[in-house]
C-alpha cells in the first residue's frame, strides 16, 4: 500500500512563544511568527489518513516516523510504501525506515552523493524522458531521470542566481561570511585576502546536473513505477493548499493547545468531506469543481411556510437558478 507524507507550517499572529507555538523554519516565509508544524499522511487518491501536530521549531525530518508508526499500529498494516520529498531525506530517517521494515521512495539529493555515485550519475548521458538505475549499498538504489523541461528550468535558475551574485560583487556588499554552500553562494570564492569573485568553473560544472532528478528507494518497483508514484506527491501539496485557502485553517485564533488541536481536527474532517464531494462529482461526471459546487450550495436556501388556515407547517427548498437545479438533481435534494 502506498502512502504519501509531507509537512507544512501554520503561523500565529502573536509575539510570544509557548510549549507548541515556536519560531522555526516557515514554509510561508513568516519566520518572525511562532508556528506549529503539521505532518499529513494521505492515500494515493489524496484522501487524508492521519496527521500529527509538532512544535514549530521541530526539524521536519523528525516528524515522519511517529505518524507512520502510529498509523501502521492502529490499522494493523503489514506492508507500507512511504513516498516523501527530499526534505524528509536524512541518513537517520533512511536507517530507521529500513530498520522497521518500511519500503520507501524519497526525493534524492543527488549532488550530495559521494564522488563515485556522482560520477556514475553524470556518465549516464540520458536524453529527454529517459531514466536509469544507480545501485547503492544496503539494497538501496537511485533512480535517475532526465527532462528537457527541467533542464531549461535549471538553466534559467542558475543564470538568474549568477546575475544576482554579479550585482552583489559589483556593489561590494559581499563579505567573507557570504562564502558558503547555501544556494548559489557556492559559486563565490576569495581571491587573495579580501577580493571576492565568482568561480565560473563551478557554475559551468553545475550545468552537467541540469535536467536530472533523483529518487532513492529500497522497493522492488520498476524505475518507471518509482517515478510515476513519486509524481503523485502533488496531491498532498494540493491538500495543504486547499486547507489553507478554501477551508481556512488559518488564521488560528486559539491559544490553548487543546483548542489548537481541535481546530486542526475540524479542518482535517472538513478536508475529508471535501475529498468525498470531489469523488462524488467525478463519479457523477458533473461539469463543475468542488469550489463551484460549494459556492452554488451557499446560495440555496430553504423556507418554512405555515398555512394560517390549517396551522400546518412545511419546508421548501428554493431552487431559482439552473446551477442550483443542476446541483440539486446531482445529489437528489
Amino acid at each position: 500500500m502506498l502512502f504519501f507524507y509531507d509537512v507544512t507550517t501554520i503561523y500565529f499572529q502573536i509575539d510570544d512563544e509557548d510549549e507548541i507555538r515556536k519560531r522555526g523554519f516557515s514554509k510561508e516565509g513568516k519566520h518572525q511568527n511562532p508556528q506549529i508544524v503539521l505532518g499529513l499522511l494521505v492515500s494515493v487518491d489524496g484522501y487524508p489518513l492521519a496527521y500529527e501536530i509538532h512544535e514549530g521549531n521541530k526539524f521536519e525530518g523528525h516528524t515522519m516516523l511517529p505518524v507512520i508508526d502510529a498509523f501502521k499500529a492502529k490499522y494493523k498494516l503489514e506492508k507500507l510504501v512511504i513516498v516523501a520529498d527530499s526534505g524528509l531525506l536524512s541518513t537517520s530517517n533512511v536507517n530507521d525506515l529500513q530498520a522497521k521494515g518500511y519500503e520507501f521512495i524519497l526525493g534524492a539529493r543527488i549532488k550530495n552523493e559521494n564522488k563515485t555515485i556522482k560520477e556514475k550519475i553524470l556518465s549516464l548521458e540520458l536524453t529527454n524522458g529517459q531514466s536509469d538505475v544507480v545501485e547503492k549499498e544496503d539494497g538501496l538504489k537511485l533512480i535517475i531521470s532526465y527532462s528537457d523541461k527541467r533542464a531549461k528550468k535549471d538553466l534559467h535558475n542558475r543564470e538568474r542566481g549568477l546575475q544576482k551574485l554579479e550585482k552583489r560583487v559589483k556593489s561590494g556588499t559581499l563579505t567573507k561570511s557570504s562564502i558558503n554552500n547555501r544556494g548559489y553562494n557556492k559559486y563565490l570564492k576569495i581571491d587573495g585576502d579580501v577580493k571576492i569573485s565568482i568561480d565560473k568553473s563551478k557554475y559551468e560544472a553545475d550545468a552537467g546536473w541540469d535536467g536530472l532528478k533523483g529518487y532513492l528507494t529500497n522497493t522492488t518497483l520498476s524505475k518507471d513505477e518509482v517515478i510515476v508514484n513519486y509524481s503523485h506527491l502533488w496531491k498532498i501539496e494540493k491538500a495543504f493548499r486547499i486547507s489553507k485557502h478554501e477551508l481556512k485553517i488559518r488564521p488560528v485564533y486559539h491559544r490553548l493547545q487543546r483548542r489548537i488541536e481541535a481546530h486542526i481536527t475540524i479542518n482535517f474532517a472538513a478536508y475529508k468531506i471535501y475529498k468525498e464531494l470531489e469523488r462524488q462529482l467525478a463519479t457523477k461526471k458533473a461539469n463543475m469543481s468542488c469550489e463551484q459546487a460549494i459556492e452554488i450550495a451557499k446560495t440555496i436556501y430553504s423556507v418554512k411556510i405555515t398555512d394560517p388556515a390549517t396551522g400546518n407547517t412545511f419546508k421548501e427548498t428554493l431552487l431559482l437558478t439552473d446551477e442550483q437545479k443542476c446541483l440539486a438533481e446531482l445529489f437528489n435534494f
